[in-house]
């Protein structure tokens, strides 16, 4: 089963994405993605 989580940028923090995130998986999730704040392509990991 999977489980919503969301991702926080790692610069400036702000919650742009949420994603499917399977539960058995215990490593935090990690994607590059663009942050409207930031304006730049940045590390956005999985937020608790």
């Amino acid at each position: 089963m999977a489980k919503k989580v969301g991702l926080a940028c790692d610069i400036c923090g702000a919650r742009d994405y949420t994603t499917m995130k399977k539960e058995d998986v215990s490593i935090r999730l990690e994607l590059k993605k663009f942050c409207r704040r930031c304006n730049a392509h940045t590390i956005h990991k999985e937020a608790k």
